[in-house]
């Protein structure tokens, strides 16, 4: 049975495609998913599918991107849904420098976004950490170009005994050696199979078997043309969607990574899972 440790089927561009999707889980062998909320608005539809669809496991949480657009009182909202779902973990939570100091003004994925300033984000993600721990859930991590700020935060914040998932990892090698050492997971995403990410590569061959996952992202981040078994039509702008059955192509790739056989990567990666997501 195959696992997908992070994705966003409650996108709304995932939305008219819900029964394909869900059946073609089923027909790829993928036994449970973890779709990740980001705001406010978008809980009660990750609730929704997890109602639903035994396949989906809930994760609710505040994104960095959405930080800054917040309004109160978000942390009771929260923990209100987690109270409702008590297998569900918190998440996505995280923080993202990438966001202030290289993004284009004029990304379309941030229109309309206020970008939080760190220490608003560090607030918003240290309060979210320090609540999966005191309720041991399983939290799952965004970080882009804030290593060392996240390295800090998760060595002076309460974190869930079960453990975390650093989600499409994407620091060095030094960087995981010490989140392991704090209970990291980390999930080797789809897209890590293009050629331009090499390096990602290298890392998750150096990473501890006991530490992997599996992720795409979905509709984020798709794998290469070829590795894309099941193609969704791709939207008016020439945005490419990722389906989460596409996950068999991250367990085949990360298998061939690391010199492994896939059957071999399938167990580590289902115990992996069963441990951090229960």
């Amino acid at each position: 049975m195959l696992y997908d440790a992070h994705n966003h089927l409650q996108d709304a561009w995932l939305a008219p495609f819900h029964a394909k999707i869900l059946a073609d889980l089923a027909a790829a062998g993928v036994a449970r998913v973890v779709v990740n909320g980001t705001c406010l608005s978008d809980w009660p539809d990750v609730a929704a599918l997890a109602q639903a669809h035994a396949v989906v496991m809930p994760s609710f949480g505040l994104h960095p991107w959405d930080v800054g657009n917040v309004t109160a009182p978000w942390q009771a909202a929260l923990e209100s849904a987690l109270t409702a779902h008590p297998s569900a973990g918190v998440g996505e939570i995280g923080l993202d420098r990438w966001i202030l100091e290289r993004a284009r003004a004029d990304d379309p994925r941030l229109a309309g976004l206020r970008r939080a300033p760190l220490e608003e984000q560090l607030e918003a993600f240290t309060w979210q950490l320090t609540l999966a721990a005191r309720l041991n859930r399983p939290a799952t991590i965004h970080c882009l170009d804030a290593w060392g700020a996240l390295q800090s935060a998760l060595h002076t914040t309460p974190r869930p005994a079960r453990g975390f998932l650093v989600h499409a990892f994407g620091g060095s090698i030094e960087v995981a050696r010490d989140l392991a050492a704090l209970g990291a997971y980390f999930s080797f995403n789809t897209d890590f199979l293009a050629e331009r990410h090499a390096a990602r590569r290298t890392v998750f061959a150096a990473l501890p078997a006991d530490r992997l996952l599996v992720e795409t992202d979905a509709p984020a981040m798709p794998p290469p043309v070829k590795e894309r078994a099941y193609p969704l039509p791709g939207r008016a702008d020439g945005t490419v969607l990722n389906h989460p059955a596409n996950v068999i192509a991250g367990y085949a790739g990360l298998a061939a990574v690391r010199g492994v056989p896939l059957d071999t990567l399938t167990t580590q990666v289902a115990e992996n899972f069963r441990r951090l997501f229960g």
